[in-house]
Parts: C-alpha cells; structure tokens; sequence
C-alpha cells in the first residue's frame, strides 16, 4: 500500500468512498473539526465531512479511530496545525449534543 500524499495546505481530509458513517472519528476530535452530515445516498443516511479544517491540531486521533481508513490528517513535519481553543472545545461539545451532526443542519 502506497502513502496517501496530502492534499496541499489541508490539515485532514476524508474519502468518502471508504466512510461508513459511523461517527467515531467525529466522536473523538477534540476540536471540532469533524461533523457528520445529512447524505440520501449514504447507507446510515449520513456522511463524514470537514466543517473545521483551521481547527485542526493534529492529534490524529479520528484516522486513529477510523475503522475503514477513510480519514487523513498531515504530517506534522508538512502542516502548521492550530492550538486547541475553548472556542473548539465548545464547538465540538455542542455537535456531540446534536449526534454528531453538523450544527445548523
């Protein structure tokens, strides 16, 4: 299997292609950066997308957590990645609270 190379100045992207939707790498970002959207053509309904790129400090913990690889996150040594803010914390509270969905959909 060959490294994924990174999409140039992202910090995590996703291939929906591979995502089942099971939200556990939503469930795990400690940012933010991650929600779950309404999609009909997925099987659960719903799909993986990046609400928050800026927000995302590197932690890797949603590729870490994603049982079918279909998320990514740069290389520390390729991406300036942001500070943890409560304004994230707050934000990825809150879309916990709306099962993982995005806020506002």
């Amino acid at each position: 299997m060959s490294i994924m190379k990174a999409p140039e100045n992202t910090p995590v992207w996703t291939d929906e292609s591979r995502c089942k939707a099971c939200d556990l790498c939503v469930s795990v970002c400690p940012a933010g950066v991650l929600a779950m959207r309404y999609d009909a053509k997925s099987v659960l309904g719903a799909m993986i997308t990046v609400v928050h790129p800026e927000s995302c400090i590197g932690c890797n913990e949603c590729e870490l957590a994603c049982p079918d690889f279909a998320i990514f996150v740069a290389d520390k040594k390729e991406y300036k990645f942001a500070k943890l803010t409560d304004q994230a914390k707050e934000r990825q509270q809150k879309i916990a609270e709306n099962n993982y969905m995005m806020l506002g959909a």
